[in-house]
């Protein structure tokens, strides 16, 4: 099964990226699915590399990279980080500024779209 996850919210305070984050990595562990994660709005945010959070505190870069490890997708929209001063050198490891037209062909090749 395709499985395509739509985060909204900046990586830390309402906690809906990070909770979308860790259903796509639920998901990514299963045998035969694919996921891909695209990141808009302030979600754009959850792609900055060099995070640093508190010891026991959830990592949205760590979760990332974790997911594109395991061969998932992670798009970044092109028009959010022009707006957020997200430059691509920023991104972290495994992301990649995307498109609306990207996200509109993951959109009809999913088998299911989840948003966060």
């Amino acid at each position: 099964m395709k499985y395509l996850i739509i985060l909204n919210d900046a990586p830390y305070g309402s906690e809906r990226s990070y909770n979308g984050l860790r259903l796509a990595g639920s998901l990514a562990k299963q045998e035969g699915d694919s996921v891909s994660v695209f990141l808009i709005g302030d979600a754009a945010n959850c792609a900055i590399g060099g995070q640093t959070t508190p010891n026991g505190y959830y990592n949205i870069e760590r979760m990332i990279k974790g997911l594109a490890s395991k061969g998932s997708q992670i798009g970044i929209c092109g028009t959010c980080m022009d707006a957020r001063g997200i430059r691509p050198e920023m991104v972290t490891e495994g992301s990649k500024r995307s498109t609306m037209d990207e996200l509109t062909r993951w959109t009809t090749e999913a088998d299911k779209v989840l948003v966060f």
